[in-house]
């Protein structure tokens, strides 16, 4: 990663990172290449997070992985193709977790095959809304399988839309 200080050093390298963590095109719908973006970095020069005019993109963990911001869960809800990377609720759940409230997997409608603990993921509405991003606990099979359990652990909840 170069040092250059205008903010748009690593976003190459930031865009295969996501495209890795969440499948082919992820990075290039989280860091448009014609998008003038903010890149927080440390001391050292390593990015932190990664911010749009909309808000935050995502945090860059020291073990090189993404956690999504709300602004980076509505990127990928729009470009990854359904379920992917997404643990759907009804509507019974819906306020709970907008309020930032934990998914358990009893509530859980539907999971996104390659999810595993520890993922990343989108929480979602049946209709696809986004409500929530946060960290999977459980893997896909399991979350759609057990009646007990948090299935996701909730970070930062959508407001509900006026």
């Amino acid at each position: 990663m170069s040092d250059s200080t205008d903010g748009s050093a690593g976003l190459p390298e930031l865009r295969t990172i996501a495209d890795y963590q969440f499948g082919a095109g992820a990075g290039a719908a989280l860091f448009p290449p014609a998008e003038s973006l903010t890149i927080k970095r440390t001391t050292s020069g390593r990015p932190q997070q990664i911010h749009a005019d909309a808000g935050r993109i995502v945090s860059f963990g020291t073990d090189g992985r993404f956690t999504l911001g709300l602004e980076g869960g509505r990127r990928l809800d729009a470009a990854l193709e359904y379920p992917a990377y997404r643990v759907v609720v009804d509507d019974e759940s819906e306020p709970f977790v907008r309020d930032e409230k934990n998914v358990f997997a009893k509530f859980v409608l539907e999971a996104g095959d390659e999810i595993r603990p520890g993922d990343e993921v989108l929480v979602v509405h049946e209709r696809d809304e986004l409500l929530a991003v946060g960290t999977a606990q459980l893997a896909a099979d399991a979350i759609r399988d057990f009646e007990t359990g948090m299935a996701v652990n909730v970070r930062e909840g959508a407001p509900a839309e006026t």
